[in-house]
C-alpha cells in the first residue's frame, strides 16, 4: 500500500474533527480543506508494532519519544502528556503555581492557554497583542506587571506558528523574578534568533492535536532544562508517583493521570521524523500566497527579522473577513477563524476580573482574521485554486 493509499484509508476511517468541530476533510472531490493530517505508512508500521507488542500504555516508546523531542527542540528534558492542555496544567503545577497567583497571558489564543492557569489554581491576566504578530506585546505586558503585585509568571503564546517576542519577555521576567511558560502548541520547530521555541522559558508546552504541524492523534509534551520541573511534571502526570514509569505505588505528591500512551508515542516518533519536511511545505505555500496577494487589500502574515514562522495557520487580515470566507466556501475552499471571540469576552470568563480589561488590538484582530489552507497536503493545484478564489473575490468588488 502506498503512502497516499494509506493516508486516504486513515482519513476516511478516522472521523477526526478540528477544534471548531468541522470535519478535517469531507472527502468530497475538489475541496481544499483547512486541515488534513498526513500520517503515512511509517506511522502505521510503528503503531502496528506497538499494538503487536501489547505494551499500549506509558512505557519505553513514550520515553523514546520524549528523548527525541527534547533533542529536536534542544532541551535537556521532555515529559509527554495526554494533550496540550494537560501539558500546560502540568507545567504550571510543576512550576509551583498557587491559589491567588496571577499569570499574564494572551487574550487572542485558543482558550486552553488561559483555562490552564485557572485549572492550576491561578488567575489569568491579559495583556494586549502586537497587531503585526498577534502575539503578546512586551510593552503592554510590562504595563500589567508594573500595575499588579500578584503576578508570578508569563505565559506567552506562539500563535499561528510564529514565536512571540521571547527574548524581550524573558528579559522582563528576569527583571521582575517571574517564570516564563511558553505555549508552543502551534509552533513546532519555529525559531527566534536561531533558537527553537521550547528553549526560552522555564518550560514550554506543545500540542499534538490532529491539525497541528505534527500529530500523535491527541497528546502533548513539556520541554524544559530544569530537572526539578521535569521531575515534578513526571510525577504529576502519573498520579504523583515517586518513581514515574515504574510499578511503584508510593505517591509522594498529589497527581493526575495525564500520561501519553505508547500508541500515541509511536505515531509521534514517525511524525517527528517528517516535521521539518512538513514545515518546509507550509513555508513554501506561505511564500506563494505572500507573492500572489501582495497587491490585494488584505494583510498577509508577518515574519520579523531573525524569526522562522512555521505557519500552523496562514492567517490574513481584512475588513471584509466574512464576505471573503463566503466567497472561498463557494469555491470549495475551507477557511477558519482563529479566534472569533477573544478569551476575555468568552462567557466562561464573565466572572474573571481580568475580563474587564480593554484590549483593543486583540478585539480588532478577532473581527478581521481569516485562515486559509496551508497544510502539507495542499497540492500545487489546490494552491492555485486558493489563490484564484481569493483574487477573484477582490476582482468582483
Amino acid at each position: 500500500m502506498t503512502d497516499a493509499e494509506t493516508n486516504s484509508k486513515i482519513d476516511a476511517e478516522s472521523g477526526i474533527e478540528t477544534e471548531t468541530d468541522a470535519a478535517v476533510d469531507d472527502s468530497s472531490g475538489g475541496r481544499v480543506p483547512i486541515a488534513d493530517p498526513d500520517l503515512g505508512a511509517d506511522a502505521v508500521r510503528r503503531v502496528r508494532s506497538v499494538l503487536e507488542s501489547g505494551v499500549l500504555a506509558d512505557g519505553p516508546e513514550v520515553r523514546a519519544f520524549e528523548a527525541e523531542f527534547a533533542t529536536f527542540c534542544g532541551t535537556e528534558r521532555a515529559v509527554a502528556t495526554s494533550n496540550g492542555t494537560t501539558a500546560l496544567v502540568t507545567a504550571l503545577e510543576a512550576l509551583g503555581l498557587e491559589g491567588g497567583d496571577a499569570v499574564v497571558t494572551s487574550p487572542f489564543s485558543f482558550i486552553a492557554s488561559a483555562n490552564a492557569i485557572r485549572l492550576a489554581g491561578g488567575t489569568p491576566v491579559f495583556a494586549d497583542i502586537d497587531p503585526e504578530t498577534y502575539t503578546l506585546d512586551p510593552a503592554d505586558v510590562e504595563r500589567v506587571v508594573r500595575e499588579r503585585d500578584d503576578v508570578v509568571g508569563l505565559l506567552p503564546v506562539h500563535l499561528y506558528g510564529l514565536p512571540a517576542d521571547a527574548p524581550a519577555l524573558c528579559d522582563l521576567a528576569d527583571e521582575h523574578d517571574l517564570f516564563v511558560l511558553e505555549d508552543a502548541c502551534q509552533a513546532h520547530g519555529a525559531k527566534c534568533n536561531g533558537k527553537r521555541v521550547g528553549t526560552f522559558g522555564d518550560a514550554a508546552c506543545f500540542s499534538f492535536y490532529p491539525t497541528k504541524n505534527m500529530t500523535t492523534g491527541e497528546g502533548g509534551v513539556i520541554t524544559t532544562d530544569r530537572d526539578d520541573v521535569a521531575e515534578r511534571a513526571s510525577q504529576y502526570v502519573n498520579h504523583g508517583r515517586g518513581e514515574s514509569g515504574t510499578g511503584s505505588y508510593d505517591h509522594v505528591e498529589l497527581g493526575h493521570n495525564h500520561r501519553m500512551t505508547s500508541v500515541e508515542a509511536a505515531l509521534g516518533r514517525a511524525q517527528l521524523g517528517r516535521l521539518s519536511t512538513f514545515n518546509e511545505a507550509r513555508r513554501e505555500h506561505a511564500a506563494a500566497y505572500d507573492e500572489a496577494f501582495a497587491e490585494l487589500p488584505l494583510e498577509t502574515p508577518t515574519e520579523p527579522s531573525r524569526y522562522r514562522h512555521v505557519y500552523h495557520q496562514y492567517t490574513v487580515r481584512t475588513e471584509d473577513r466574512d464576505a471573503l470566507a463566503a466567497s472561498l466556501e463557494e469555491r470549495n475552499v475551507g477557511t477558519g477563524t482563529y479566534y472569533e471571540t477573544p478569551i476575555h469576552r468568552q462567557p466562561a470568563y464573565e466572572t474573571v476580573s481580568a475580563a474587564a480589561a480593554t484590549l483593543p488590538e486583540a478585539e480588532r484582530a478577532a473581527d478581521r482574521v481569516l485562515s486559509i489552507p496551508v497544510h502539507p497536503n495542499v497540492s500545487e493545484s489546490d494552491r492555485r485554486t486558493v489563490i484564484e478564489a481569493v483574487r477573484d473575490h477582490y476582482d468582483q468588488e
